[in-house]
C-alpha cells in the first residue's frame, strides 16, 4: 500500500522544535509489509520554518504560544499534503497523533498546558473530509493485518 506519512516519524528534522519523532520499530514495520512511503510536512509546505514556534489548534484557528496566527498556513499546507496524495496514488495516511497538522482523532486544546481534546489537525480534518483513511502511530495496527 501507498501510504503519505508524516516525514517527522521517518526521522526528517521538521518537528517544530528542529528535530524528529523517528520510531524505528514502526519504520521497520512499515517497511517489513511492504508499504511505500511518502513522506509530507504539512508545516513545511504551508511555508513555515524549522524549527518554529509551538502551535496548537483553537477551534477552526491554529495559534502559537504568543499567539500569532498561522491557521493560513496549516491551511495551505494542508492543501498541499491532499495535493500529494492524489498525485502519489496514496491510499492512506499514517500522520503524527496530537499535532495541530496531523493529529487525528486528539489534538491538545490550543492552552498550551498539555491537555488533550477530541479532534483533528488542519491536515487530518482535510484528508478525512476527501475520504482519505487516515491513521496515527498510536492506532495504526489495521496497517499491519
Amino acid at each position: 500500500m501507498k501510504l503519505l506519512v508524516s516525514a517527522c516519524l521517518l526521522g526528517i528534522a521538521c518537528k517544530y522544535s528542529g528535530g524528529d519523532n523517528l520510531d524505528p520499530a514502526l519504520l521497520q514495520a512499515l517497511r517489513n509489509a511492504g508499504h511505500e512511503l511518502v513522506p509530507v510536512c504539512p508545516e513545511i509546505y504551508g511555508g513555515l520554518p524549522t524549527p518554529r514556534p509551538p502551535a496548537e489548534r483553537r477551534g477552526k484557528y491554529v495559534v502559537t504560544e504568543a499567539g500569532a496566527d498561522v491557521t493560513t498556513q496549516y491551511r495551505k499546507g494542508a492543501e498541499a499534503a491532499l495535493a500529494l496524495y492524489r498525485l502519489c496514488g496514496c491510499q492512506a495516511a499514517l500522520l503524527k497523533a496530537n499535532s495541530p497538522s496531523c493529529g487525528s482523532g486528539t489534538i491538545y486544546d490550543g492552552s498550551f498546558s498539555h491537555v488533550k481534546i477530541s479532534g483533528d489537525g488542519v491536515t487530518a480534518g482535510l484528508l478525512k473530509a476527501n475520504g482519505v483513511p487516515v491513521y496515527t502511530e498510536q492506532d495504526c495496527a489495521a496497517l499491519f493485518e
